[in-house]
């Protein structure tokens, strides 16, 4: 469950408070099951990494050309960098290095040693 818990654009969900409460099941969990429809979700990012069958953008070999993941990252907002930032650690680190340091955030996003 742990690498669920990364959002497909690099947030860490399991510090979001609405994930931990329960009112939010994050962008993954239930596609692998049938429990949820990938035909009618409305996040382009979500939709292309659950189709590609990757964990996270970070998986993808074409992230850094990607319109889709780019013009999300681009939004005004510290939490979009952030988010750019888990996925280019994921990418040069791996999930477990990058859970390692993530397990200590109290927000979806946080510092690197």
């Amino acid at each position: 469950m742990p690498i669920k818990q990364i959002g497909c654009c690099g947030a860490y969900c399991k510090t979001c408070h609405p994930f931990k409460d329960g009112a939010c099941i994050g962008c993954k969990p239930g596609y692998d099951t049938g429990e949820r429809d990938i035909s009618k979700a409305k996040c382009k990012i979500k939709i292309c990494c659950i189709k590609r069958e990757y964990n996270t953008c970070a998986d993808c070999p074409e992230i850094n050309s990607c319109p889709t993941i780019n013009e999300f990252y681009s939004k005004n907002g510290y939490k979009y960098g952030k988010y750019k930032q888990a996925t280019q650690f994921i990418k040069e680190n791996g999930y477990i290095e990058f859970l390692n340091i993530a397990d200590n955030w109290t927000n979806a996003y946080g510092k690197y040693k």
